[in-house]
């Protein structure tokens, strides 16, 4: 099974993501959600295989999540995931698949579950900043 992620290449987590994964593990199929948008079958494959609701994947920061009224407790998981069809920056990433699961890999570090990297195996993100493998 290819290594896929679903990239933002402007979100710095999403790059650091993608470098691990080169570093770590293989090239993988970047897809860019942005460009693309997604399918509603699409997302609810993600997210049934993530543990993620529409809600729990949703951003809010730098999103139009607050102006929609999408953070309202009261807004149905059904609502959140049609405006997340029609405005893909709606979805937090980067969400990767992997043969051992699928996962929002946020924080970056995240994504060594995904991998088989050792334990103790560091990498520096493009902050400086040095994360270290379970």
């Amino acid at each position: 099974m290819s290594i896929v992620i679903h990239h933002n290449p402007q979100c710095g987590t999403s790059r650091n993501v993608l470098e691990i994964i080169r570093a770590f593990a293989e090239e993988p199929i970047v897809v860019e959600y942005l460009k693309t948008g997604w399918t509603r079958a699409q997302l609810q494959g993600l997210f049934a295989a993530s543990g993620l609701t529409p809600r729990t994947a949703l951003r809010v920061s730098k999103s139009p999540a607050e102006e929609l009224g999408l953070t309202d407790e009261t807004v149905s998981e059904d609502i959140i995931l049609e405006a997340m069809l029609k405005h893909p920056v709606l979805v937090n990433r980067p969400i990767v698949c992997t043969a051992k699961g699928v996962a929002l890999c946020r924080p970056s570090e995240r994504v060594f579950d995904l991998l088989d990297v050792p334990s103790g195996t560091s990498h520096t993100k493009e902050d400086g900043e040095v994360i270290v493998a379970p």
